[in-house]
């Protein structure tokens, strides 16, 4: 039975929590927490990335610059519709958004939803070590792998599972040490 599969879906799985994590605003400037964010540009919903310069003067400060002076507006009420929980300020040029100080309550909540977040990252985790179990059972049952062989794949499997886990565990720790220290 071939691993490699398994383990692209939980890599896959993985890299998903780090883009939502990326989002997450920990009151620091990130210009991730735009990444979902479109804007319609001659009809189509664009990126704003694809039609504005975005930069991070200060640390709690992302300064977005359209190249098209027209699309401010449109800049602006995308950013309000997405409920990102900042205003933005328009100034007539380029649209500023500045994230506020976070309160120690605030911090909390945060953590409490990173580990929210990658705790169902751990299910989707076993719940692929599940299916690959399944499908190493249903080899063994059709002949296809011995019992010796099941055993060996499912510690395999098991193995792969756990590193996988462990490694959700470090990517928090890493978030939570970034949002209640900021």
């Amino acid at each position: 039975m071939e691993l490699s599969h398994i383990e692209e879906r939980m890599d896959k799985t993985i890299s998903v929590l780090q883009e939502n994590f990326a989002e997450v605003r920990a009151g620091r400037a990130n210009p991730a927490i735009l990444n979902k964010i479109t804007v319609n540009y001659y009809g189509t919903p664009t990126p704003i990335n694809q039609v504005a310069g975005i930069s991070v003067p200060e640390a709690r400060l992302i300064v977005i610059q359209p190249w098209d002076a027209s699309l401010l507006k449109e800049i602006e009420k995308e950013i309000l519709k997405a409920e990102i929980g900042i205003n933005p300020n328009n100034d007539g040029k380029v649209i500023r958004l500045a994230f506020p100080e976070l309160n120690e309550e605030r911090r909390k909540e945060i953590v409490k939803d990173i580990k929210k977040t990658a705790e169902e990252s751990k299910v989707a985790i076993r719940s692929i070590r599940r299916d690959a179990m399944d499908e190493a059972k249903k080899m063994q049952k059709d002949n296809q792998m011995t019992e010796d062989e099941l055993k060996t794949t499912e510690d395999k499997i098991q193995k792969l599972t756990d590193k996988k886990v462990a490694e959700i565990d470090v990517i928090l720790a890493g978030k939570e040490k970034e949002v209640m220290s900021v």
